[in-house]
C-alpha cells in the first residue's frame, strides 16, 4: 500500500530538485525526509531518485509513479473534503495588485491552493491605495500591497526599484510636455509622480492610465509615452532616463508588504505568509 504521507513527501522531493528544501516543505528534517523516499523505493521495489551534487532527479520509475502520486493526493483531499461540512470551511479573502496577481500565484498563491483543500481563497485584485482602504473595511482578510514607505502591520516581502523608462531611440521624452502613460488614481507610483513634481518641472500629460504593466511598456516602446516602469521589466527597446537630468520627478524605492487585518488573524494566515515569504526568490524574476 503507497501511504499519502510518503507521496506527499516524495512530490516535494520532485519538485523542488532538492532534498533540504523539500523537507523545508513539508516540515521534516532532511534525514526523515530520506527515510521516508526509503520506505517508498521498497514499497515500489524501485529507485526513484537519481542523486548527485546538483540535487536530485527522478529515474524513469520515479517519474511513473509522480504521475498516479499526484492523482493520490489529489482524490485523498478530495474525499476529506466532501466528508467535511461544506458550511465550516474557511475563506480567506485576499487582495492582491493587480499588476503583479499572475506573479504571486506562481509564487505561492497556486500551491497553497493545493497543500489547503479545506480553505477557499477568494483572491481579487486592485491599485495598493484601494486595497489598504478595502483592508480597513474589512473587506479583505489580507493583502498585498506596495508602499513607499512601511505602513503598521506590514511584513515586508522585497523592495521594488521603479525607473523613468522611455523608448530606446524615442523623442517622446524631449517633448516640452511630457506625455506619459501611469497606473490608475490610487497607485502609490502614480501618487508618487504627482508628489515629487515641482514647478520647475516640464508639465505633464498622461495619455495613458491602465493597471496593466504590459500596456505601459507597450506605450513606451512605440513612443508613445515615457513611464515609471519597475526596473526588472526594462526591455533592450527602451532607455532609463536620470529622472534629474531630465527634469522628472524623482521615484523612491518602494516596498512590497503582507499585511493582516488584525481582526481576521488566523492560523491559516500566518501559514499564507511563511508560504510567500519562502517564495522571495521568486518574486525578483520577470516570471513572463
Amino acid at each position: 500500500m503507497l501511504k499519502v504521507e510518503l507521496l506527499e513527501s516524495f512530490i516535494a522531493v520532485a519538485e523542488t530538485g532538492n532534498m533540504s528544501k523539500a523537507a523545508d516543505r513539508v516540515c521534516r528534517t532532511q534525514s526523515a525526509l530520506s527515510l521516508q523516499i526509503k520506505k517508498l523505493e521498497e514499497s515500489v521495489g524501485q529507485s526513484l531518485l537519481e542523486r548527485d551534487n546538483r540535487g536530485t532527479t527522478l529515474t524513469e520509475a520515479g517519474e511513473k509513479l509522480l504521475n498516479y502520486a499526484y492523482k493520490m493526493v489529489q482524490l485523498n483531499s478530495q474525499a476529506l473534503d466532501d466528508l467535511k461540512d461544506t458550511d465550516t470551511k474557511q475563506i480567506i479573502r485576499l487582495g492582491v495588485p493587480t499588476d503583479y496577481v499572475k506573479w504571486y500565484l506562481e509564487s505561492g498563491l497556486i500551491e497553497f491552493i493545493r497543500e489547503f483543500t479545506n480553505l477557499a481563497l477568494v483572491i481579487d485584485t486592485d491599485v495598493s491605495g484601494n486595497l489598504f482602504k478595502r483592508l480597513q473595511n474589512g473587506e479583505f482578510d489580507a493583502i498585498i500591497a506596495t508602499h513607499w514607505h512601511p505602513q503598521p502591520h506590514g511584513d515586508l516581502l522585497f523592495e521594488r526599484r521603479f525607473v523613468w523608462a522611455a523608448a530606446k531611440n524615442g523623442n517622446a521624452h524631449n517633448r516640452s510636455t511630457v506625455p506619459m502613460a501611469l497606473y490608475p488614481e490610487n497607485c502609490p507610483i502614480r501618487a508618487q509622480v504627482f508628489a515629487n513634481h515641482n514647478i520647475s518641472m516640464r508639465p505633464i500629460n498622461v495619455l495613458l492610465s491602465t493597471p496593466s504593466p504590459q500596456a505601459l511598456c507597450m506605450a513606451v516602446e512605440d513612443d508613445l509615452v515615457i513611464a515609471p516602469i519597475a526596473e526588472f521589466r526594462i526591455s533592450d527597446k527602451m532607455r532609463v532616463l536620470d529622472a534629474a537630468e531630465h527634469k522628472l520627478p524623482p521615484l523612491p524605492m518602494f516596498n512590497e508588504s503582507f499585511y493582516i487585518n488584525p481582526a481576521s488573524e488566523t492560523k491559516a494566515l500566518e501559514q499564507l505568509r511563511a508560504l510567500l515569504k519562502a517564495n522571495i526568490s521568486k518574486m525578483v524574476i520577470d516570471p513572463s
